[in-house]
């Protein structure tokens, strides 16, 4: 499923790359933990988290990931918007928790194995 899709049914907001939303989304990924992702993610991957930081940029382009969901109603630092506008690395957000938006990934497909 590609990145438009899933902002369009879930309702997410887009924060930076709106021109690289046609990403294939291959998988999920959550979690908190930078080096637990870059452990354990995969290529193409939604990544949700809670963290705003520009690391979070980094990882996700380190690992070629679909893109990045902050839950919780958290924006991304301005610095990280940049970073990911330079990465070309799409940052959206939503209200919700981790756990509900999880599920709703899940239901419409999304994994989290291969």
């Amino acid at each position: 499923m590609k990145l438009t899709e899933l902002i369009q049914k879930l309702n997410l907001d887009v924060r930076s790359a709106k021109d690289n939303l046609q990403r294939e989304v291959t998988g999920g990924y959550a979690s908190d933990l930078l080096s637990d992702v870059l452990a354990n993610s995969k290529e193409g991957n939604l990544w949700i988290t809670l963290q705003i930081h520009q690391n979070i940029v980094a990882v996700a382009s380190m690992k070629d990931l679909a893109g990045i969901v902050l839950v919780n109603g958290r924006e991304p630092e301005q610095e990280t918007i940049e970073k990911a506008e330079a990465e070309n690395i799409a940052i959206m957000v939503t209200e919700m928790p981790t756990f509900e938006l999880v599920g709703r990934l899940y239901s419409l497909g999304v994994t989290g194995t291969e």
